[in-house]
């Protein structure tokens, strides 16, 4: 049934455009704007794919756009969907799967997050180099496709390293500071307590939001090459340091650490 929905979905796309992508792009919180850097060829919106969710985050614009960016082929997600909007993840991650069979061999992602490293600041960018999944469902969970992927696909090399090194030398030249770091995923939608905040640098959380993981799961399960970029929205370690933070909040340091975001992903899109 989700192959046979795939194929819907991906029918009706090529119906729409044959622009054919080499890399895919999850525009969350902090790239939402990078569809502006575009070559636009084409736009659909979610709503008209069939078995696509539709975005109800107000910052996500909703819509799939395909296009060149830094001379590369592209499909953008201008938008993404999380489990605490009330969809499955295997309704979170359709989109990802939708992306392999247009055609792409790479994954771009972008999230906001917490920072539970006390030497990581607010507007810091950071690219994630491992992950600890804490969501309370699984997107590969019951039968497994084999013509999707293993039913036990390896999580060793998760994250593409290489490019995260390259992406810090961009940084680094244009002056912007960045870390890598190990994010940590948890369902939402509320922000955590300084517990769990705690909880989370315990066990080796460099970041903690409430997306990402999920499409990296489903990534590897179809053998994409994955590169995470998250922008630290607000500060939540040591203890001490944590001040109420608003969904506002949050956006808005987003959007002050856009441009450097959109910096380094159209460059390291180039350079790959």
């Amino acid at each position: 049934m989700l192959y046979e929905q795939i194929q819907e979905a991906v029918s009706f796309i090529r119906q729409q455009t044959d622009f054919e992508p080499e890399f895919g792009v999850i525009l969350g919180t902090g790239l939402g704007k990078l569809t502006d850097e575009m070559e636009v060829a084409h736009e659909i919106t979610y709503s008209e794919i069939p078995h696509f969710p539709v975005s109800t985050v107000k910052s996500h614009k909703g819509k799939l756009v395909l296009g060149t960016l830094g001379g590369k082929k592209v499909v953008a997600m201008a938008g993404r969907f999380h489990y605490y909007e009330g969809y499955t993840m295997k309704q979170v991650t359709f989109p990802v799967r939708v992306l392999k069979y247009l055609g792409i061999r790479c994954l771009f992602i972008s999230n906001a997050a917490g920072s539970t490293n006390q030497h990581i600041f607010a507007g810091d960018i950071v690219f994630v180099k491992d992950h600890i999944n804490l969501h309370a469902e699984n997107p590969l969970r019951g039968s497994n496709d084999e013509r999707l992927g293993p039913r036990f696909p390896d999580m060793l090399h998760t994250y593409n390293r290489e490019w995260n090194t390259l992406a810090l030398s961009i940084a680094e030249k244009n002056n912007i500071r960045a870390h890598e770091g190990v994010y940590v995923g948890l369902q939402g939608p509320n922000l955590e307590t300084p517990a769990e905040y705690q909880f989370v640098h315990t066990i080796g959380g460099d970041l903690v939001g409430m997306s990402t993981i999920p499409e990296v799961i489903v990534a590897r399960h179809m053998d994409l090459s994955v590169f995470v970029v998250s922008v630290a929205t607000n500060k939540c370690f040591p203890v001490e340091d944590i001040r109420p933070t608003t969904g506002d909040d949050v956006i808005q340091v987003a959007e002050s650490a856009e441009p450097k975001m959109t910096l380094i992903v159209k460059e390291l899109m180039q350079r790959i």
